[in-house]
């Protein structure tokens, strides 16, 4: 049976509403996006060169009206929505209580029942985000025997989180980050760099013109037999370093140190996309992944997908070889199996309410409610 799903997301800096089609149980979901409207707030908190929690506040009340106004889709009623879907973190809090007050106010409005309105979890939004339509169909559509168990990496501006997914409802944190997210490191390595807001996107772009091997930046814990993160030193790294050598001097006139800022800028990009692809293989082979899943924010960087995919044809190469090589040696060997990797669409990796939709219909699946408050240090 299908479900109208409102999706309501105001967890940061962008505001998002969107109405999604969902269909299918636990055992395998699909989801169609019937509106999907996104209001940035990068203009407002440029000057600042980060997000201002109150700013941010701000522009969610006033946008939120309008995008509600504008999510109307022929067929759909108002009174058709069965759930609204509401991110309740983690988060800015301020931001967050501004759509979980939204949400409650329509609630109010059409006289529905509050048992209609699921608070949800942000990182399961992205979790859940390789579910969401592609322009081209699938593989894996009805073909969840293809993806489980699976690894999962979510990166983000405040998280770097692997998971280790058995199924749709069920998985376990193998490990996060102990300090800076990676996309807080690439944000922070962007202000050293004087790059304009927001800076994970400058930074990517800047680093295209570098050269990556330029400097041997740290790769932190890259070795350790766990699966946690660490950036601070990393950043930390880019930081003495510019302090030896200053923007703007000697950097790029030298001809002893003929090194420019979009060398750094790649130089820390490899850094940082060499160890989340390091662990997450690690996991997938010691956990025998059929897949990989990417998301998050920092998922839109094509660097960082292109590594990812690289990694994992050469994870499958290897397999093969070593498979072939037991076989010759010792007759039938059964295959693992193809690693495949999952990622979503660039839209749906950056925040926006129609993973949210997906992840409220999976809570309201799953029988998981959160309490309808923000809680900024929610976790997964």
């Amino acid at each position: 049976m299908k479900k109208i799903i409102l999706g309501i997301e105001t967890s940061c800096d962008e505001t998002g509403v969107a109405l999604v089609e969902a269909s299918g149980g636990l055992r395998w979901t699909k989801f169609k996006v019937l509106k999907n409207l996104v209001a940035s707030q990068i203009k407002i908190h440029e000057p600042f060169g980060g997000v201002v929690p109150n700013l941010a506040k701000r522009e969610h009340l006033k946008n939120l009206p309008i995008l509600w106004k504008r999510c109307q889709v022929s067929g759909v009623r108002c009174q058709d929505i069965d759930l609204i879907a509401v991110t309740v973190g983690p988060g800015l809090e301020p931001a967050l209580w501004t759509g979980i007050s939204f949400a409650k106010q329509i609630i109010s409005n059409f006289q529905f029942p509050i048992s209609k309105l699921v608070g949800t979890n942000h990182l399961e939004g992205h979790l859940y985000s390789f579910l969401l339509p592609r322009k081209t169909r699938s593989k894996f559509e009805d073909r969840r025997s293809k993806i489980f168990p699976a690894i999962a990496l979510i990166v983000s501006g405040g998280h770097t989180v692997l998971l280790l997914m058995k199924d749709l409802k069920t998985w376990k944190k193998l490990g996060e980050t102990r300090d800076d997210a990676v996309g807080e490191a690439f944000d922070k390595v962007a202000r050293l760099l004087k790059l304009p807001y927001p800076g994970g996107p400058a930074l990517e772009k800047l680093a295209r013109l570098g050269n990556p091997a330029a400097i041997e930046f740290p790769r932190p814990m890259i070795h350790d037999k766990n699966f946690d993160f660490s950036f601070s030193g990393l950043k930390t790294s880019v930081l003495y370093f510019l302090r030896e050598y200053p923007l703007g001097s000697h950097l790029e006139t030298s001809p002893l140190l003929k090194i420019t800022n979009a060398d750094i800028a790649a130089s820390f990009q490899k850094a940082a996309i060499e160890v989340l692809v390091k662990k997450t293989m690690r996991a997938a082979l010691e956990f025998g992944a059929k897949s990989v899943m990417l998301s998050g924010g920092v998922a839109a960087n094509k660097k960082l997908r292109s590594d990812m995919r690289q990694a994992i044809r050469k994870l499958n190469s290897d397999m093969r070889h070593r498979t072939s090589k037991l076989k010759r040696n010792m007759g039938y060997v059964k295959s693992n199996g193809r690693v495949n990797f999952l990622v979503a669409e660039q839209k749906y990796n950056t925040d926006n309410a129609v993973m949210i939709a997906a992840a409220g219909y999976m809570a309201y699946l799953r029988k998981k409610k959160y309490p309808l408050r923000a809680n900024g240090n929610l976790d997964i």
